[in-house]
């Protein structure tokens, strides 16, 4: 089933449509309409006919975007600018009648539940619990929860466009504005920051495009790769703080050349560096990690009703798995295989402890990389390695920051043959993605003929020698010989021989 999801916020409208399965959906079409209406609403208290006439535009041009893509329900909620507006009802009917689409006004506290849960279900909350901002145009939402659920939910008009039409005068911002702009979102956060102390919050994170931008212009700042993907993306402090400071000295004519940031909030920015500034001092935080899903994930997410079981688990790695079988289903994957492979690959490694010295997310990142490690399949059989390499880097998998995006992709990529360490390819740690690929390609191995013959191994390490015992319910000379022929990488990188034998299984 495809649901389209309209975000109508204050400073973009969004628009998601997104086949939606059992464990997870995909998205299949995404598209913003930059409109600024909340910096509107806060110059002039209501929306201008030209503004409304371009809400109207944009929404029926989602609506008609929805419907070629074959979505069969559409869901848009409004938030700030509209809600906030002397004529926002007048623009909502007129949406409603001219656009053909049906929009719920939520309110502040309704749209920070539907972000924090699509906050909980694309980030990895650990430590817990979160801190969220969602920082947009006319308001920020701010909550704090875990894996469990949402504890704490405020809405606070300190949007960008907001912020930026009550106390930006000058370019560069003006001394003055910038301590009366300072003072007034430290009045506000303080408070706020009194209200949640209890709760003890323990990561920082962020949503919306102003923060993403300032992801990004710190990562080029720092010198830092930048990810193809931002999400779960963490930046310091110490990255940020020279950032604040050339937004604030330059112009908007300068900022444009500022590398990271949308053209589009030119103008906007520097408000945004000094609400991150404020809250990173009020909150007691020296670093943020991103969130890419805001609140048209939240609506998708409460329209799709899915049952996914990371949306009711207290494990808040549940995602992390629940993203990865939901790709692997995607690609129709050869799921009894993959998931031998992963039971045999868990084994090997908590018996080899002793030569590799990874630790727990090692062991769970390279169970996770067995279960896709043949998804490439779904592509081509041949170079099957390169094309699951490809989906997997691609796949907007949840919960994994972008080094261990890069970790999985890589293991996916050399499961089959050849060495993790090709020139021109980065890798983050190639030490642990050595051994770890080493692991997986040997467990791989030993279900060369995809009959989970072998059903279990018993590991002696030696001073030079490892053996390697197969519990088997028949035959395993198969699996024997795929285990040898894949060997290579575990002599190499734990400078051990190892011997592969059979014996009955009990």
């Amino acid at each position: 089933m495809r649901i389209a999801a309209l975000d109508l916020g204050s400073n973009s409208f969004h628009l998601v449509v997104a086949e939606v399965q059992p464990g997870g959906f995909e998205p299949i079409v995404t598209e913003k309409e930059m409109l600024r209406l909340g910096e509107v609403v806060a110059r002039h208290g209501h929306i201008p006919a030209a503004a409304a006439d371009a809400a109207v535009a944009a929404v029926r041009r989602f609506r008609q975007l929805a419907e070629a893509a074959g979505a069969v329900e559409v869901v848009a909620c409004a938030t700030s600018a509209l809600r906030r507006a002397a004529n926002g009802g007048e623009v909502v009917d007129r949406i409603e009648a001219e656009a053909q689409v049906a929009v719920e006004v939520i309110s502040g506290l309704r749209e920070a539940e539907l972000i924090f849960r699509a906050i909980r279900a694309g980030v990895l909350l650990e430590p817990a619990p979160a801190l969220g901002f969602d920082l947009g145009g006319g308001s920020v939402e701010i909550t704090v929860g875990d894996a469990a659920g949402l504890r704490f939910a405020a809405s606070e008009n300190l949007g960008v466009g907001t912020l930026t039409a009550a106390f930006v005068t000058g370019d560069p911002l003006d001394r003055d504005d910038e301590r009366r702009l300072r003072a007034h979102l430290g009045d506000v956060l303080g408070r706020v920051a009194d209200a949640v102390a209890p709760l003890a919050p323990r990561l920082m994170v962020g949503s919306s495009g102003t923060l993403q931008d300032i992801a990004r212009m710190s990562a080029v700042w720092a010198k830092r790769t930048l990810p193809r993907s931002l999400n779960q993306f963490t930046f310091t402090r110490d990255d940020f703080v020279p950032v604040r400071d050339a937004v604030l000295g330059s112009t908007a004519a300068e900022r444009l050349r500022l590398d990271g940031l949308d053209a589009r909030r030119v103008d906007l920015i520097g408000a945004g560096v000094l609400f991150l500034d404020v809250a990173m001092e009020r909150f007691g935080f020296e670093e943020m990690t991103i969130s890419e899903w805001a609140l048209r994930e939240g609506i998708l997410l409460d329209a799709a009703d899915r049952h996914d079981p990371a949306d009711w688990s207290d494990d808040p790695r549940a995602i992390r798995r629940a993203s990865v079988e939901a790709l692997a289903g995607r690609c129709s994957w050869p799921e009894h295989h993959a998931r031998h492979v992963a039971a045999l690959a868990v084994s090997l490694f908590d018996q080899t402890t002793e030569l590799h010295g990874l630790g727990a997310v090692d062991r769970e990142l390279l169970e996770h990389a067995a279960l896709l490690h043949d998804i490439g399949e779904h592509v081509a059989a041949q170079g099957h390695h390169r094309h699951g390499a490809y989906l997997v880097e691609h796949g907007q998998l949840r919960g994994f920051d972008p080094d261990e995006v890069q970790t999985l992709t890589a293991l996916v990529r050399w499961h089959r043959r050849g060495t993790p360490d090709v020139d021109g390819y980065p890798l983050a740690d190639p030490r642990r993605i050595q051994r770890l690929t080493a692991l997986l390609r040997l467990a791989d191995g030993l279900d060369r003929g995809r009959s989970g013959t072998v059903t279990g191994v018993d590991v002696e390490v030696g001073p030079s020698l490892v053996l390697l015992r197969l519990r088997a319910t028949g035959a395993a000379e198969l699996e024997r010989w795929g285990a040898r022929r894949k060997r290579d990488l575990f002599e190499r990188y734990f400078d051990r021989d190892l011997e592969i034998t059979l014996t009955d299984a009990p």
